[in-house]
């Protein structure tokens, strides 16, 4: 069934599904026609606003639970109020500061990333993600100290000043002042680039013959920066904090579902694929329920922004998941502020 868009909606029925979508965001309950006629403020009686529920139900916006003569707002009905009706609401001078502030903290990057996830759980009560930055480091000086006749150490300074270890199995046997020649190679030639620039810039000075390297340094200097590329792909690529927040009283009927959803948490490479497509699209992506198979099961949404570096290229993703009744004009706007002031930390 395709959703019709929100303008073939008549005043009476637009305003009554409005009505019915914001009543079960705030409580999580579904929203009755005595509901509407009472506290809704509409000039009609319970038995015509039935009759408008039923039309709604008709269409695939709303839903009736068998447990509750109310109705609750279907993943279509949500989406149509996200994408056409709902009126964000901005966060306030003192919530924008209070962001700011949280962020600023003294400390490394990766504590800013802590604190942003943990910061994204408060703000929504759900759980906040956070992809760690694809930002390749830029190399100062490589060492390599033997180990045996078979391995060597190799010891990387970023311009960042962060010093890394990998131990590199050798292809050969290098003969003396090997190891020191393909240091002072890497050092003198490709300091300053990246792992990638470094290896494009190594290879073109070996095909045009421009290196002093034997074979075997040559080799070594190959696995020298492949190990420190491969070793990052490994590495936990998403920070997720507030799970607990997940299990509320209104869970407690739907176990199930929060444990499916907790189980996806689990699997954070996934996750992170899915936020991925946000960096992909380099804006804002809210995905609901079903309409992501990785949260078919749990029903659950969830709501990504990219953050950018100083220069405007998008270097992760952030956001939070929870519940599909997460109230979405408040937490949409505070993770796309959230993700701007992220980006001014980042270099």
């Amino acid at each position: 069934m395709s959703t019709p868009p929100v303008t073939e909606l008549n005043n009476r029925a637009r305003e009554i599904f409005r009505l019915v979508v914001e009543g079960y965001l705030t409580s999580g309950q579904p929203v009755g026609s005595k509901t509407l006629a009472g506290e809704g403020g509409l000039d009609l009686s319970p038995a015509s606003i039935r009759s408008v529920l039923a039309e709604l139900e008709s269409l695939g916006l709303l839903a009736a639970p068998h447990t509750s003569a109310g109705r609750m707002p279907t993943e279509t009905g949500l989406r149509l109020f996200v994408d056409g009706m709902m009126q964000v609401s901005e966060p306030t001078a003192q919530e924008r500061a209070a962001i700011e502030r949280r962020l600023t903290e003294p400390g490394p990057i990766e504590q800013a990333l802590e604190t942003v996830s943990a910061l994204l759980s408060d703000i929504s009560g759900a759980a906040g993600m956070v992809m760690v930055p694809r930002r390749e480091p830029r190399l100062a000086q490589m060492s390599l100290i033997p180990l045996s006749a078979h391995r060597a150490l190799a010891v990387l300074v970023g311009q960042d000043g962060q010093v890394e270890n990998r131990v590199v199995e050798l292809g050969a046997t290098i003969a003396p002042g090997g190891l020191e020649q393909a240091s002072n190679f890497i050092t003198a030639h490709l300091a300053g680039r990246t792992l990638a620039e470094a290896a494009h810039a190594m290879r073109a000075e070996i095909m045009a013959g421009r290196s002093q390297l034997d074979e075997a340094s040559r080799d070594l200097v190959e696995r020298g920066l492949a190990v420190w590329s491969e070793d990052a792909t490994k590495r936990p690529v998403l920070i997720v904090r507030g799970q607990a927040n997940l299990l509320d009283e209104s869970t407690l009927g739907d176990i199930e579902r929060v444990r499916s959803l907790i189980d996806d948490l689990e699997n954070k490479q996934s996750v992170a694929e899915l936020l991925d497509s946000a960096r992909e699209a380099e804006a804002m992506r809210i995905f609901i329920g079903s309409e992501n198979r990785l949260f078919a099961l749990s029903g659950s949404s969830v709501i990504a922004a990219p953050y950018r570096d100083r220069e405007g290229r998008v270097v992760g993703v952030l956001g939070v998941i929870g519940p599909t009744r997460l109230n979405y004009a408040r937490v949409v706007p505070m993770v796309d502020f959230t993700a701007r002031s992220l980006g001014k930390l980042i270099g």
